[in-house]
């Protein structure tokens, strides 16, 4: 990957419902195409956040946020803007 910027880092994962805990350090919004960085790396379209189960349309440092994911992950997964 040649432009990616370290927006978060995973800190939970709920496998029932296929959504990530992030611990944002960038600001990152839906529509935004993302790197999740870990035991399996994958690329994905933000689709869905929500903060204290209410959906968002951006986020921004220093928030938790829940971001539906494709795919399993791990915690400690770091997740890049591209």
């Amino acid at each position: 990957m040649e432009n990616k910027q370290l927006v978060g880092k995973i800190s939970h994962y709920y496998p029932k419902i296929g959504v990530a805990v992030v611990d944002l350090t960038g600001n990152l919004k839906v529509g935004d195409r993302i790197l999740i960085e870990g035991h399996d790396s994958f690329e994905q379209t933000v689709s869905s956040m929500q903060i204290d189960m209410k959906p968002i349309k951006e986020a921004k440092p220093k928030q938790s946020i829940g971001l539906k994911v494709e795919q399993e992950v791990k915690g400690k997964a770091m997740v890049y803007k591209i």
